[in-house]
């Protein structure tokens, strides 16, 4: 039974005899068996090779790394070495084995020579029992058996689940303190005094919101719009905002720990990659030179130019979107329906969310596209420095392409629009989106909401339903085939290998991004929960959630419905880490501007502790934000709108008569509408602040960073342990080879 094990199967068409593609097929396994490869042939309506690779390569590859895997497994497996390194190093080798026409096999596979690669599904107790235990939906709130996974698919995909667990458990904990904030924020829903000004303003007119046809309109109408605002807009969000940043800081710290603790227990404290690269190497080929480290500064510099005009792109795409917006209010203002004219502010925001997530899914695509043309130029010189590469340049383009939008609502977004008789346009005709008098905080929290759920809904969908649909399908094809042999030719059908071969051939195709998709997925989940989570308390719970379903969903993909994924060996989660660092600094400086600039906390305290009724005129009666509403809007003559600006013929059932002026958000003076004493006093403390909120915020991240050693007490003692007994043991070797 133990002969019927192959650790490879390769897929081709069946060709012609004596065609360009046989010869090149037939070239390329006779170099195999040169490496005294057994190969097998089965044929179906594809022909199947399965690979099994000689023992001397793992004895060569024990030698040459004196590998501690060999304790670690069942001893009656190959030769001691673990079936995940023996995949990894077959593969290793069928990658590299080079056919006399100086093709490899990724060549082949792209000239339709060789259709598929991959190892088998085994039918073994580790994979019975990580279905049982990991790949159910019945198991998602318990814990994940990490052992049995790295024995299945390596230490890099363990490594991957083993930190996606981590985040979401810590998750958890953030996801309850934004829960508090978010029910904090509705108890206060209608007690806040600057929503109940609003709701009273009935003689507030404001000036109207577009230059065709617009009405003026009362404050009081968005009476609702300012409620919710304040719901999200408040003390408790700037202590959330805090909590958080102290918390990516905590997450990653006890991260780094855990991964020590995990790493020594699988022997890997000290393991090198490049190391293991080039005992392959040399395994597969003796004459084998290393490729020599290389830089060169004019393709360093090309790749900059072509990355910079890439970011370019993005932020015009970002661009689009806010000039779809402008365009759409103009559009939804002079709409027939009472509905779009009222609510045509909330109706762009939210159909510009849908059209910026629509973005997201096209120019991921694009993204990657561009990131691997960009490796390609660079050459980088082994697999994991080229990972490296394109993780962080597809990061830097997809962190970009989520959150361009973002950034404009939170930072832009009512700042450079001008004020009435004198407004900003967009060639000339379209007026740029106004915040509402409440602040713009509202547009954040949607904009994020929808994004958030649609990312998580339908991509979730997408990321299961596609690999199911397709394995159905592949099966549904597979059947009538299958029946017919065994009426036709029952010889063949008793081959044991053509019906596992087969069943693993019909499932999904995984390529070498499978787990970098994931990775990636979580590390953009990860920046919309930390950085705008001022604006949104809600976002940790929502990735909470969402994490929990997306392991399972993992399990069942890769346990069930993908082909085994080539197990690779890692000792931690590469690049990412530092990227979660970056994310971290970030969320700091990202939540300190949304505070400062996108809310109206700064306003609101300088107005209480400078010019309200409390300060002036020492009455503790009233509440201190009376009058912030009046003293928050500033005056306008209607007699100064620019003279293409059209009115509403029919008036609003004011009761006052000729509307002579009305108000806008913004501290101006009456006459020249230049800038007031108060804005400039405003704009000091928002800065004052911001700098305040990023060092300390950065001073707790060092100090948390500083307080808990990144590897624990545990793991150190343990290395000093082997260091000390095995420099005993070559001590004690010495004394004996003299004495003899």
């Amino acid at each position: 039974q133990d002969e019927e094990k192959w650790d490879f199967v390769l897929v081709s068409d069946i060709h012609e005899i004596g065609s360009e593609k046989e010869i090149k097929r037939k070239k390329f396994l006779d170099e195999l068996s040169k490496k005294r490869f057994t190969i097998k042939k089965i044929e179906d309506n594809k022909l199947f090779y399965g690979v099994r690779a000689p023992p001397y390569i793992f004895r060569k590859y024990q030698w040459l790394l004196r590998n501690p895997d060999s304790r670690l497994q069942d001893p009656s497996a190959h030769q001691d070495v673990p079936v995940t390194t023996r995949i990894r190093i077959v593969n290793f080798i069928l990658q590299n084995t080079k056919t006399p026409d100086n093709e490899k096999l990724r060549d082949l596979i792209k000239k339709k020579v060789f259709e598929a690669m991959f190892p088998l599904h085994e039918k073994e107790d580790v994979r019975e029992d990580l279905k049982q235990k990991w790949a159910r939906w019945r198991d998602i709130f318990c814990q994940q058996p990490i052992e049995m996974i790295r024995s299945y698919f390596g230490e890099k995909v363990a490594l991957y689940f083993a930190w996606l667990g981590w985040y979401t458990y810590l998750l958890g904990f953030a996801a309850v303190a934004g829960l508090v904030v978010f029910i904090a924020g509705i108890t206060i829903f209608n007690s806040s005094q600057v929503s109940k000004e609003i709701c009273e303003a009935n003689n507030t007119i404001m000036c109207p919101l577009c230059d065709q046809k617009c009405p003026f309109w009362r404050l009081s109408d968005t009476c609702t719009y300012a409620r919710v605002t304040h719901m999200i807009d408040n003390e408790g969000t700037v202590l959330f905002a805090m909590f958080m940043a102290i918390w990516a800081t905590v997450f990653l710290e006890l991260w780094k720990r855990k991964r020590a603790s995990v790493v020594t227990k699988w022997d890997l404290y000290g393991w090198d990659e490049d190391e293991e690269e080039l005992a392959m190497e040399l395994i597969n080929d003796l004459d084998h030179e290393p490729r020599e480290y290389q830089h060169s500064y004019l393709r360093s510099t090309i790749v900059l130019l072509l990355v910079l005009l890439m970011i370019a792109v993005l932020i015009g795409i970002a661009h689009a979107l806010v000039i779809y917006r402008v365009i759409a209010t103009a559009l939804f203002t002079q709409s027939e329906s009472e509905f779009f004219r009222e609510q045509a502010n909330t109706v762009a925001v939210i159909t510009g969310a849908v059209l910026h997530y629509i973005t997201i899914v096209i120019m991921t695509k694009v993204n990657r596209r561009v990131a691997l043309f960009l490796c390609d130029l660079e050459k980088p010189r082994t697999f994991s420095q080229r990972e490296n590469n394109f993780t962080i340049k597809i990061f830097i383009f997809q962190f970009l392409t989520n959150f361009s939008s973002l950034i404009y609502i939170a930072f832009f977004l009512g700042r450079i629009n001008g004020h009435p008789g004198n407004y900003v346009r967009i060639a000339g005709k379209w007026r740029l989106e106004e915040c509402h008098p409440s602040g713009c905080i509202t547009d954040l929290f949607i904009q994020m909401a929808i994004i958030m759920t649609l990312k998580q809904t339908i991509s979730n969908l997408m990321e299961y339903l596609v690999p199911w649909l397709k394995h159905k399908i592949c099966r549904r094809q597979k059947r009538p085939k299958k029946k017919h042999l065994v009426l036709g030719e029952e010889e063949e059908v008793e081959d044991p290998c053509k019906k596992q071969w087969l069943s693993n051939y019909q499932l999904n195709e995984v390529n070498i991004f499978s787990l970098f998709d994931e990775f990636l997925e979580m590390v953009i989940q990860y920046s919309f929960t930390t950085i705008f989570v001022a604006a949104f308390p809600l976002a940790p719970m929502l990735a909470f959630f969402n994490n929990l379903v997306e392991i399972r969903l993992d399990a069942i993909k890769m346990m069930r419905l993908h082909r085994r994924m080539v197990p690779r060996k890692a000792k931690d989660i590469g690049i990412w880490l530092q990227v979660l660092e970056a994310i971290g600094i970030l969320a700091v400086i990202g939540n300190g501007l949304v505070i400062a600039i996108t809310s109206d906390f700064i306003p609101v305290q300088v107005y209480k502790y400078t010019y309200s009724p409390c300060m002036t005129e020492n009455s503790t009666a009233v509440d201190c934000l009376t009058g912030y509403i009046n003293h928050s809007l500033s005056i306008f003559h209607v007699q100064d709108f620019e003279p293409h600006m059209k009115l509403a013929e029919k008036k609003p059932d004011f009761d006052m008569g000729e509307i002579t002026e009305c108000r806008y958000r913004d501290y101006r003076n009456t006459d020249d509408y230049s800038y007031t004493v108060q804005f400039w006093h405003v704009f000091a403390a928002r800065l004052a602040f911001l700098i305040l909120f990023e060092h300390v915020a950065l001073c707790v991240k060092l100090i948390a960073a500083w307080y808990v050693p990144d590897v624990p007490q545990k793991v150190k003692n343990h290395l000093l342990e082997e260091k000390h007994q095995n420099l005993r043991k070559e001590l004690s070797m010495i004394e004996y080879s003299t004495e003899v």
